[in-house]
């Protein structure tokens, strides 16, 4: 894909659903009894890897342009699939159904493409395996491949290392099938959706601070599921419309849940021009009407509890902080690396090809604001988030800006270019 400068943001966009409650929908309505339908179903390719798996699973879900309709089966209504699972790019379709197969009466293998087979899975193998699961990675380096073998699970009450949304959810799901509660305590709180959304299917589950306790063998009813559009998505186009002079854009029902709203402190932070307009509660979940206008942006220091609630919008801040006055600094983010790519070293060095003044650190980036872009040829590394990114970078920069393996934004937001055509002005 080839970007240049265009003039301006602006009019009226709404973003598609929210990957992560989505994934959710799929697989709390398979373990529900009867019917749950979802509109604003994310038709990415990791949603659709979701449902893959679960129809494997003995599941019917049916597909129309309107909603997904899941015909769940109960906890205990899977049945043995007949081939591998495979969940393509999906760090969380991989990590959360591992939780449950890991309390299944059958075993199963589990696999991914070739980024998920380098991303690691020791962190849900050591607590899902001290509930009593049977997980054997089979290259053997704690990635994927996974064969699970489905055991009788028991609670416990797990420390994670790292702020996971993906970690904490696949061992509540698997304490859906333990022999007493589980509880979860993490070092800061990551994405709630999987406790927001059990609860609303019937599950007991309670939070406080930062451990979240699941009570075993809840009968989950299937529900009716409104899916607001992803922040995650919304942020390229709030990053657009703040950096482009000119620029006035309204982003229609954006899930604004706490857990997940860290990319709007930050243009708080930065000066940025983003307000809410009232907001309403569907499905357990927060959304807004966002608001935003070409703002003067400055730099602003990221870290600590605020890094989980915003891990997947780093890579968008870090093209923000380039057309900021003054430094701004992104710490205790060592997750990145271990995303879909290395994402500090894949933002560093785009960025520094666009002539940003960036370096890398050990867990995370120092920006110094103000120098002009210049095109560059950029290397996505097939992580949709880094051709994003940088398909709004492209568009404040002088010159031509080619991104490679820019494809791979049908991982979450299949019609991201078409949606930025739209609302660019060209002349």
């Amino acid at each position: 894909m080839k970007f240049t400068r265009i003039k301006g943001i602006r009019g009226e966009i709404t973003v598609p659903g929210d990957k992560s409650i989505s994934h959710r929908a799929v697989m709390f309505g398979s373990l529900a009894q009867g019917i749950t339908t979802v509109e604003n179903f994310l038709r990415g390719a990791d949603c659709l890897s979701t449902i893959d798996c679960f129809r494997r699973l003995g599941i019917s879900i049916e597909e129309t342009p309107e909603q997904i309709t899941i015909h769940g089966k109960g906890l205990d209504g899977l049945s043995v699939p007949s081939e591998i699972l495979d969940a393509g790019n999906s760090g969380t379709t991989t990590r959360l159904i591992s939780g449950i197969l890991s309390g299944q009466t059958f075993e199963t293998t589990l696999t991914g493409d070739a980024s998920i087979q380098k991303r690691p899975m020791g962190r849900i193998i050591e607590p899902l395996t001290q509930m009593g699961a049977s997980i054997t990675s089979l290259g053997g380096n704690g990635c994927a491949p996974l064969c699970i073998e489905g055991r009788p699970l028991h609670g416990i009450h797990y420390t994670t290392k790292v702020a996971s949304a993906q970690v904490k959810s696949a061992i509540l799901l698997a304490g859906l099938y333990a022999d007493s509660p589980t509880s979860v305590t993490e070092p800061a709180l990551s994405r709630n959706h999987s406790e927001l959304m059990l609860s609303l299917f019937g599950a007991s589950i309670k939070t406080e601070g930062t451990t979240a306790t699941i009570e075993p063998r809840p009968r989950l009813s299937g529900q009716k599921i409104l899916v607001p559009g992803d922040i995650s998505s919304a942020a390229y186009f709030i990053a657009a419309a703040c950096i482009t002079p000119d620029s006035e854009l309204l982003i229609r029902h954006v899930g604004v849940n706490p857990t997940r709203d860290g990319i709007l402190r930050v243009c708080r932070m930065m000066n940025a021009d983003v307000t809410l307009l009232p907001y309403k509660e569907e499905s357990g979940e927060p959304s807004a009407d966002l608001l935003v206008r070409s703002s003067s942006l400055k730099g602003c220091v990221i870290e600590g509890e605020l890094i989980p609630t915003l891990i997947d919008e780093l890579p968008i801040i870090a093209v923000m902080a380039c057309f900021a006055e003054g430094t701004t600094v992104i710490r205790d983010a060592a997750e990145l690396k271990v995303k879909e790519s290395n994402r500090i070293d894949a933002m560093a060095e785009n960025l520094a090809a666009m002539g940003a003044n960036v370096t890398a650190t050990d867990d995370g980036l120092i920006i110094e604001g103000g120098r002009p872009l210049r095109g560059a040829a950029i290397d996505s590394h097939l992580d949709h988030r880094i051709a994003m990114s940088f398909a709004i970078a492209a568009l404040n920069a002088d010159g031509e800006t080619r991104i490679q393996g820019a494809e791979c934004v049908n991982i979450s937001y299949p019609a991201f270019y078409q949606d930025l055509n739209r609302i660019s002005s060209k002349t």
